[in-house]
């Protein structure tokens, strides 16, 4: 059941919170929480950046007006977090407003409004939910960029040249501080292997992940049934199969409707990964992608998997590192030979291979929470702790998921002539599309 954010608090903030707070904070942050995939990824970096700081109180302020905003609450009360109806925010007086969507209605006022990217840069068009028609996606309105009061958080020097090519107005309101995804996913890295037995990935099987942001020219959009075709051509003996799929598709169609859609790739051993916090792990896991436009296939590639795209959407914007990604990977055949280019990007791997792409999206990896913090604190006007904040923690293991498969198409080759003492016949297991 969806909670709700209605009643306003009364602590930590609130007009008496002093008598019934424990903690008494010097400055007030709000993070303004949209969307899940916005709110996860101010979750994923804020307990490290504030660690044993007692001078800063936190809530979470509900913005409802997303068409994506179902699991935010549920996101927010399972991390325990102190949420505020979006109406008590310009009452609560932050001294900074901290959140990974460009698209909040910002109340009035004279704080900073701190924007993280919960994607890879400015690198999609999508539709423009003030108006009709599509926008940039990570850029603030121009009111705000006017105001003065908006910072933008960005990856890569490049994307301060974009900015300033499409929206002149954000003209000295980009702050380069990297990617604290990207670090993370960087600093896992030599943990694949224990994150693929974690999945429940035999020993000596090769892990392919399906990955799809969202809308209809998507991965699953523009095909849901590739999960069950792929499963059906890949030897069950020698392959596992994992989906990620975007949060804005499980928030905009619901659990339901996915694993109903999903359902014979399901029953043929799909793992379909958790999407608030476990896609990092299986992506790191992964043995090879195969992906569309979105910001994880990117991940994956700067992580030097082999990348093969099943889609690539007309939405990636020219000049981008996404864009540079759809120009270097090679296609799927969809409807071809699914094993043998699976096979072949396997085969060719080379960890290089989409290098000038990373170099293209991260600048200084390994330095985003140190740089993030620097500013987080310069705009709270307090002074920074020491020491420097830890380095990137590994990734948690993943938990198994995924049905146990029941029934297989088995195929067996035999050599001719036939030899006196009958050899093993060479076999490949691949599941049914429906198992039994």
């Amino acid at each position: 059941m969806a909670m709700h954010a209605s009643q306003p608090l009364r602590v930590p903030v609130g007009s008496d919170a002093v008598r019934w707070s424990t903690f008494h904070g010097e400055k007030t942050l709000v993070v303004a929480a949209r969307t899940v995939t916005s709110t996860v990824r101010v979750l994923e970096c804020l307990p490290a950046l504030l660690r044993g700081d007692g001078r800063v109180t936190v809530v979470f302020a509900h913005d409802p007006t997303s068409a994506f905003n179902d699991g935010v609450l549920d996101l927010l009360h399972d991390a325990g977090c102190r949420v505020i109806p979006w109406e008590q925010v310009s009452h609560a007086e932050p001294d900074l407003i901290l959140t990974a969507s460009e698209n909040i209605d910002v109340p009035e006022g004279h704080c900073p409004v701190l924007v993280l990217p919960h994607g890879i840069g400015f690198q999609k068009q999508v539709p423009d939910a003030r108006a009709p028609g599509e926008r940039l996606s990570g850029v603030v309105p121009d009111s705000l960029l006017e105001s003065g009061r908006a910072w933008l958080a960005i990856s890569h020097p490049s994307q301060e040249e974009q900015l300033l090519s499409s929206h002149p107005k954000a003209a000295g309101r980009t702050l380069l501080v990297g990617d604290p995804c990207y670090d993370e996913l960087l600093v896992s890295a030599g943990r694949a292997g224990a994150y693929r037995r974690a999945l429940g990935v035999p020993g000596g099987h090769r892990l392919v992940v399906l990955s799809s942001t969202w809308g209809g020219s998507s991965l699953i959009g523009r095909d849901p049934g590739l999960a069950a075709r792929v499963l059906a051509a890949l030897p069950y003996d020698e392959f596992r199969v994992a989906a990620i799929v975007h949060p804005n598709v499980w928030a905009g169609h619901g659990s339901w409707q996915i694993r109903t859609l999903l359902a014979p790739a399901l029953e043929a051993g799909l793992m379909l990964i958790p999407h608030v916090h476990a896609w990092r792990s299986a992506l790191v896991a992964a043995d090879v992608v195969v992906g569309d436009h979105g910001s994880v296939t990117l991940y994956g590639a700067a992580l030097g998997k082999p990348v093969l795209l099943g889609a690539f959407g007309s939405e990636a914007v020219e000049g981008t590192a996404a864009a540079a990604l759809g120009r270097t990977a090679p296609r799927l055949d969809t409807l071809g030979d699914v094993h043998a280019q699976i096979a072949s990007a396997l085969a060719g791997q080379a960890p290089d291979r989409f290098a000038a792409v990373a170099e293209g999206a991260f600048d200084r990896p390994g330095q985003s929470l140190a740089r993030l913090r620097t500013v987080l604190y310069h705009l709270l006007d307090l002074a920074e702790p020491l020491p420097a904040p830890p380095p990137e923690r590994c990734l948690a293991e993943p938990g198994a998921v995924g049905a146990e498969v029941t029934s297989w198409t088995v195929t067996t080759a035999s050599r001719s002539p036939p030899a006196a003492r009958c050899p093993c016949p060479s076999a490949g297991a691949r599941p049914r599309a429906r198992g039994r």
